[in-house]
Formats: structure tokens, C-alpha cells, sequence
């Protein structure tokens, strides 16, 4: 927490969906860290420690975002991380996002009344 708020890390490459994010978030009382590649995800997490990340499964190059999860994950994340895809309905049901060592999966485009629902339960 930061200012007695939820920080929440979100890592997009499209600078449109990361204005979405922060726009939705922080309207209703979050804290958001923004960043628009892997790597710099990497550096704001070790920043600002998130209570929860976002990212995008696909960013700038293949792989990325499960790069970026494996690296949390190999630094002892404990937040939930949840991926962004336009797949996400395809990878909830033919892909266990758990063994890839998310909490679940947000499908483009985002419904910010699923978003903020989930994260007040996550968030408690």
C-alpha cells in the first residue's frame, strides 16, 4: 500500500489500455504504477512493490509478458498477477493460467466493472 491506497503495477505496451487502467483505477481509490514494456514492469515492481499486477500477455516482443511473470515469480511475488490477452477467453479454458503462475486472466477489451469487482476481492 502506498497513502493507504492498493497499489497496482500495470504493464501494457499500448499507452491506450495503460491510460484506461490508470483512468479506471485511480478513480476508484488505487494507486496505479504504469509501465510500458517487460523490462520496465521489471524495475517498477523492485520500485514500488504492487499489491497486484497487470500485464499484457503479448507486449513488444514474443514472450514478454510470460518472461515478465517468470521473473516475479523467480523473485518470490507473492501479489496476484493477473495477464491481459486478446485471447482470454481462449486461455481460460484451453490453458492452466495457473501453472504459468498467474491469478487469472482479463480479456481485451477490458470491462472495468469485472476489473474493479475482482479487485475489491482480492484486495480485502
Amino acid at each position: 500500500m502506498r497513502g493507504g491506497k492498493y497499489v497496482i503495477l500495470c504493464v501494457d505496451d499500448d499507452p491506450d489500455i495503460l491510460e484506461y487502467l490508470r483512468v479506471v483505477l485511480e478513480a476508484n481509490d488505487y494507486a496505479v504504477v504504469g509501465a510500458s514494456s517487460a523490462e520496465a514492469g521489471l524495475r517498477a515492481y523492485r520500485e514500488t512493490p504492487p499489491d497486484l499486477v497487470i500485464a499484457d500477455l503479448m507486449m513488444e516482443e514474443i514472450d514478454s509478458g510470460t518472461g515478465f511473470v517468470k521473473q516475479l515469480q523467480a523473485w518470490g511475488n507473492r501479489a496476484p498477477i493477473y495477464m491481459l490477452s486478446s485471447v482470454g477467453d481462449n486461455l481460460n479454458t484451453n490453458a492452466d493460467y495457473s501453472a504459468l503462475g498467474l491469478t487469472g486472466v482479463f480479456q481485451k477489451p477490458l470491462d472495468s466493472e469485472v476489473l474493479l469487482s475482482l479487485l475489491k476481492a482480492k484486495l480485502k
